[in-house]
């Protein structure tokens, strides 16, 4: 007779609850904690050859000693090592087995994968960096790209994916810029929320990181603390984490590393309690991000030993332990059975743990660890035509064209065409510090990419054949070329073995390796150059704007990303990108965000402009937009009301291209210091050549809100204006606004976002 945690017809807490009635001190501490196969391990064998033999060198116990209480988690049985993906999902379903059997009750083990650019696992299609998708400005195709990321983790077996990162851009030095979607809150909310949408509705825990202050670290340096004021955490870099748990339904959250003035979110029940659960009512999982729990010992000195840095942890609110045992295990049982941690903190945690695995169904009393991909005997393939597709087409939308010159783009009427840099025929600069070849091929460098991945000076010849694109090795070489495509960009690594990726921070935004000098001796030669920056930060350009025939910028796009590239530069593609991160004229002077109020601006107060040399929301095509006809739907709104912005786009060019509507809000008195322009809403708008469309933007009084004081967001009566632009520094609009009637307190049911239509609308009379 099955138990009452098997019965599928019982809620996931009523499952959790019987079985944790159940469940002895081991037992219960075990659900708490991962296990890391083939991570450090030495000699010859791997894990592809000994399942679950091998065990991390940081105290982790022998496994015959911790799977008779059971486990929690697999760590990355697929993203540790160079695995053939059929082979390990058939490996990862016979530890499951031996899981299942070694343990009372058969509680089989919850895997989890990184999948910021894709499932982290050799041969898995490769999608580009999040930075890449911001600038796309598309969250539709975001969600349909994770949905088929999650479909193939959830087809081998994996259940929870270390993704997606919702910190916003602070100082773009910050090694991990290029994991983030950009530098407005709002883009980075609905894109990312987007991407948790996507995975979820695959069966993936969504797992939210990281929570919060991370990017903002001083110096943008990794782990660094983080100086934030309360008003600039709640209404920057909160709000996307907040819409990615109500309208996205994440169910779990990642605590990150830094503290937020001296406390690490790791140890920090205000924030992960009082916060998250009390005021969001998030009912999920708190993970902490690798290490973090031993890191309140032995990096940020709030504990003295492993127990006590399991106590603060646990007490805080942190559920799992990961990626493998040192705290959670016997020294917090220590802890407990002496009454200094109460069991009902691990009761707490346990249960929530438990839960999930029943909502994920690995409590089932039909539970079976086969993968859904080896169900017909075939083999796995994790970079299908399906997946390289929606990879294709999202790296040609986030291509942005920075600069054209007098029409020296597209290359296609260039006879002779030199392509230069040293990172040309290279595939690094395409590809993430969280793509497999980039965190785990670099230690394998007799691996084959597991994937098909041009170079650009590959893909360029391709897309103009014929013997027009040659190789230029040195600037010399390029002197006879009609033009010269310079290629300059990032190779991504992690903790100093790349120029971009975690611990791969930057003293300022030169172009890096000596490349900057490189560009100045092909712009020496006279012939006309066309920049290509592939990388994961925006980089300063202001040095040679005035001498370069044209830029494109790609945040590190995949797999795809030489052909999408080849393809803005060729013509084939007419590119739609906008930047999600301004690019700087000058190479210091950071931090900056075009969030700044008036003083952060350029003035008379001091001698150094910030004003980036292409601002956020900037991208260029080969068509031109009218914008006509703007207009508000009333020029009064209550404090509690709405109104809706709507303008005539038409496509006046010969070719059919896409514009970005994009909505800022100005607020010229308000009782704190407020942005000049802060994004508000965008649309994306595909037009045929010749054609016109009406784009609605339904704009609510929450989103003129702003924090006052800790804890307290209000909208307030007022003169507001609402700006029209296709970039933050080309506004075409601008409309006034006044709210009135009481000020009001919001609350987190507040509306969150600014609901577009866009409907065909005939096209404007001649002249107008």
């Amino acid at each position: 007779m099955d138990q009452p945690w098997q019965d599928a017809t019982r809620t996931p807490l009523a499952r959790a609850e019987a079985l944790l009635a159940e469940l002895t001190l081991e037992e219960k501490l075990a659900q708490l904690v991962s296990i890391w196969p083939g991570s450090d391990v030495g000699g010859e064998d791997d894990a592809e050859v000994a399942p679950l033999q091998h065990q991390i060198n940081n105290g982790q116990p022998d496994l015959a000693e911790l799977l008779p209480h059971g486990l929690g988690q697999l760590t990355r049985p697929f993203g540790t090592l160079p695995v053939d993906p059929t082979e390990k999902a058939k490996l990862l379903a016979e530890d499951q087995r031996r899981i299942v059997a070694a343990g009372r009750f058969g509680i089989p083990a919850l895997a989890h994968e990184e999948c910021l650019t894709g499932f982290t696992a050799w041969q898995a299609t490769i999608f580009p960096t999040p930075l890449a998708w911001g600038a796309t400005f598309h969250p539709e195709l975001v969600e349909r790209a994770a949905r088929l990321i999650g479909d193939s983790m959830r087809s081998v077996g994996i259940h929870q994916g270390l993704s997606p990162v919702l910190d916003v851009t602070r100082d773009p030095r910050w090694g991990r810029t290029e994991e983030t979607v950009g530098e407005d809150p709002y883009l980075v909310a609905t894109v990312a929320t987007a991407y948790v949408r996507g995975l979820e509705s695959a069966g993936i825990v969504a797992t939210l990181k990281h929570f919060v202050g991370y990017s903002a670290s001083q110096a943008a340096r990794n782990h660094a603390p983080v100086s934030l004021g309360p008003r600039e955490l709640a209404d920057v870099l909160l709000p996307p984490f907040e819409m990615a748990l109500r309208e996205g339904g994440a169910r779990s959250v990642m605590a990150a590393y830094n503290d937020v003035d001296g406390v690490p979110a790791t140890a920090d029940a205000d924030l992960l309690i009082r916060l998250l659960r009390e005021d969001w009512g998030f009912e999920g999982t708190v993970v902490s991000d690798y290490f973090g729990i031993s890191f309140l010992e032995v990096n940020h000195g709030v504990a003295g030993s492993p127990g006590e840095a399991a106590a603060v942890a646990l007490a805080a609110g942190v559920d799992v332990e990961l990626p493998a045992q040192r705290c959670y295990g016997p020294p917090l049982a220590e802890r407990v059975r002496s009454g200094e941690v109460p069991e009902e903190l691990v009761d707490r945690s346990v249960l929530r743990v438990l839960a999930q695995k029943a909502e994920l169904g690995l409590l089932d009393a039909d539970y079976s660890p086969e993968p859904a991909a080896l169900s017909d005997g075939g083999r796995v393939d994790l970079d299908p035509p399906a997946m390289r597709a929606v990879a294709r087409q999202l790296a040609e939308e986030s291509v942005v064209l920075l600069a054209n010159r007098d029409g020296a783009l597209p290359l296609a009427g260039a006879a002779r065409i030199a392509v230069a840099g040293p990172l040309a025929d290279d595939v690094a600069p395409l590809l993430g510090c969280y793509t497999f070849p980039r965190h785990v091929g670099v230690s394998h460098p007799e691996l084959p990419l597991g994937v098909e991945v041009p170079t650009l000076f590959e893909a360029l010849a391709a897309e103009l054949p014929g013997g027009r694109v040659t190789r230029a090795a040195t600037p010399a070489e390029a002197a006879g070329a009609d033009v010269c495509v310079a290629v300059v960009g990032d190779r991504s690594g992690l903790f100093g073995r790349g120029t971009s990726g975690e611990g791969c921070d930057a003293a300022d935004l030169e172009l890096p390796d000596e490349q900057g000098a490189f560009l100045d001796e092909l712009l020496a030669t006279g012939v006309p150059v066309v920049l290509v920056s592939l990388t994961g930060r925006p980089y300063a350009l202001g040095r040679w704007a005035d001498r370069l025939a044209g830029a494109v910028q790609a945040f590190f796009p995949g797999e795809e990303g030489a052909g999408a590239v080849a393809g803005v530069l060729s013509g084939r593609i007419n590119p739609a990108g906008r930047l999600p991160v301004g690019v700087p004229r000058n190479a210091g002077g950071q931090p900056w965000s075009y969030l700044a109020p008036p003083l952060g601006q350029a003035g008379e107060a001091s001698n150094i402009d910030p004003t980036p040399l292409f601002p956020f929301g900037h991208g260029l095509g080969y068509t031109t937009f009218a914008w006509n006809d703007a207009a508000l739907s009333a020029e009064t709104a209550s404090t509690d009301g709405e109104v809706t912005v709507s303008v005539t786009v038409t496509n006046t060019g010969e070719r059919d291209g896409t514009e970005v509507v994009q909505l800022y809000l100005h607020d010229p008195v308000a009782r704190t210091a407020r942005p000049v322009n802060r994004l508000v809403g965008y649309a994306r708008v595909p037009l045929a050549a010749g054609a016109s469309a009406r784009v609605g933007l339904t704009f609510p009084a929450d989103l003129a809100g702003y924090t006052v004081a800790p804890g307290r967001r209000i909208v307030e009566p007022g003169a507001l204006e609402l700006r029209l632009g296709a970039s933050v520094g080309d506004l075409r609009h601008a409309l006034p606004l006044t709210l009135t009637g009481p000020e009001r307190r919001l609350g987190h049911d507040r509306r969150m976002r600014c609901p577009v239509t866009v409907e065909p609308a005939p096209a404007p009379a001649p002249g107008r």
